[in-house]
């Protein structure tokens, strides 16, 4: 397992969350029906990225999941903070 691989899958796996994660806040805004077509769009776009990182290597699966997982947590850490 190549460690900057999985390094750089991690980051770029936080990244795709953050990216989702404020394209759903924006398509909430929209009217149901751009919402419906934006989230099936966004839902499509996450499987092919998923799905070529888990083609191209184990180490790089195992990064993207680890940095998709531990975004969110750190993600309402930082949120809540400043709310304070």
């Amino acid at each position: 397992m190549n460690d900057l691989t999985a390094l750089a899958s991690a980051a770029f796996g936080s990244t795709v969350y953050l990216v989702t994660f404020s394209t759903v806040n924006w398509l909430n805004q929209l009217s149901p029906r751009a919402k419906v077509t934006g989230l099936i769009v966004a839902g499509m776009i996450l499987c092919a990225v998923i799905g070529n990182i888990a083609f191209e290597s184990r180490s790089a699966t195992l990064g993207f999941i680890a940095g998709a997982g531990l975004t969110p947590p750190v993600h309402r850490w930082i949120l809540q903070r400043r709310k304070q």
